[in-house]
């Protein structure tokens, strides 16, 4: 039996293991110590997770993806289903069906049973919602037992990060720790030292957590809808004056979560209603190609790549071919700030209301600590930065910084696991 900490995020997971103080994650497909947080589910219920998942779907297997399985949390997805074949399951079992899968991929790696898990949350899983927030919680928690774990504790994704970044800090300093992941961004001032590490009890040492609902899916959303979705009606006229095309089709095949909503037969005959109706049928028509196609997935996972390419190089594109011959919208840096301004601006303001929770100045923070894959969006580590420009700015684990922090909380809350795990020592 053993402790684990364990990183369930919107993007992606990672589960480690602390032994005799040295935390590390567990490789959970393949070699790979990340697993997207998706799952693909064949006829007949037989159920592949993370990137076998996206790889089955973008290969045009029959069957239902499913991604961002967290964002469900704290939000009324939780308690509907959604059509799996011929039958329905409920969302919770499906995080359920996905959690189960990486425990037993990481008790297989490790070598060792699992019966206590240290859960990353974010500060918020609801925002300004405190009866949500511990729902979301309780489902969490819920769902774990139901996987086989015995024992369940939470600790702050942001608090967790700093327990990884404090394992290479030299002399007390007091840091911003910033994770900007796939659903949520979550702040946490904290007391840092070599000293400090050792100690069992660290509450006196947090001095602020704060966080909001907006992550990478988000951006990925006000790009879609900004840039992409027009091309498909978002905006447009119908023939009756005055009257524009339903949004709500948009948003959801614009939303990684609601995706799945659109492939049912009743809205495919919305959808030709619509067109009909429409002062501009032909761009109905391609939604519509997306839709009966149960192709949401892969345009939203076209609008990522885009975002993440206009991040690395200035030079993002979102190819439409498979909708309409030569149909493309080029993504640079300049356009993807424009689209996605008030969401960087938003989670900004969260540092602000850090800094006055912990009575601080900016100039009181010695250390920014990044982590979460959203720090990579060069106009969102600007608008962070810029809240604190006197502090030394560190990059952690882009993907593992929280799962091996979770780790070292669970060795602190439960003893570190006594033997090796084979796989992890690696």
């Amino acid at each position: 039996m053993a402790a684990c900490g364990l990183d369930f995020g919107t993007s992606n997971t990672t589960l480690g293991l602390a032994t005799a103080g040295r935390p590390s994650l567990l490789p959970l497909e393949g070699e790979h110590r990340t697993i997207p947080s998706a799952i693909f589910f064949r006829p007949g219920h037989d159920a592949v997770i993370g990137r076998a998942a996206i790889s089955a779907y973008v290969e045009g297997e029959p069957g239902r993806l499913m991604r961002s399985l967290k964002s469900v949390l704290g939000s009324s997805l939780i308690e509907e289903s959604t059509p799996v074949g011929r039958e329905r399951l409920r969302f919770r079992e499906v995080i359920a069906r996905y959690l189960a899968a990486v425990k037993a991929r990481a008790e297989a790696a490790g070598g060792i049973e699992l019966d206590t898990v240290v859960h990353g949350r974010p500060v918020h899983f609801v925002d300004g919602d405190e009866a949500g927030d511990r729902k979301a919680e309780e489902t969490l928690r819920a769902i774990a037992g139901e996987v086989g774990f015995r024992h369940v504790r939470f600790q702050y994704e942001p608090i967790a990060a700093a327990l990884d970044y404090e394992q290479s800090v030299a002399h007390e300093e007091i840091a911003l720790i910033a994770d900007i992941g796939g659903g949520t961004s979550d702040f946490s001032i904290v007391r840092l030292s070599p000293e400090r590490h050792r100690r069992t009890e660290r509450a006196g040492d947090i001095l602020a957590n704060d966080g909001v609902r907006i992550g990478g899916t988000d951006f990925d959303r006000r790009l879609s809808l900004g840039t992409v979705m027009p091309l498909m009606g978002l905006g447009s006229p119908m023939k009756r004056a005055d009257l524009l095309v339903p949004n709500g089709y948009f948003h959801d095949l614009a939303t990684w979560s609601s995706i799945n909503r659109l492939y049912d037969r009743k809205v495919f005959r919305e959808l030709e209603e619509v067109s009909r109706d429409a002062a501009r049928p032909e761009l109905i028509d391609r939604l519509r190609t997306v839709v009966e196609a149960e192709r949401g997935h892969a345009l939203a996972m076209a609008v990522e790549a885009a975002k993440i390419a206009a991040s690395d190089s200035d030079d993002g594109r979102i190819d439409l071919d498979w909708v309409e011959r030569g149909l493309a919208v080029p993504v640079d840096r300049r356009n993807l700030a424009g689209q996605t301004a008030a969401l960087s601006e938003r989670v900004a303001e969260r540092i602000g209301r850090c800094l006055a929770q912990a009575g601080l100045a900016a100039d009181a923070i010695d250390a920014i600590f990044l982590t979460g894959g959203s720090t990579g969006l060069p106009h969102v580590r600007a608008a962070l930065c810029a809240c604190v420009p006197e502090a030394r700015v560190v990059d952690g684990d882009t993907f593992g910084s929280v799962g091996v922090g979770l780790a070292i909380e669970a060795a602190r809350q439960f003893g570190p696991v006594r033997a090796l795990a084979r796989a992890a020592a690696g």
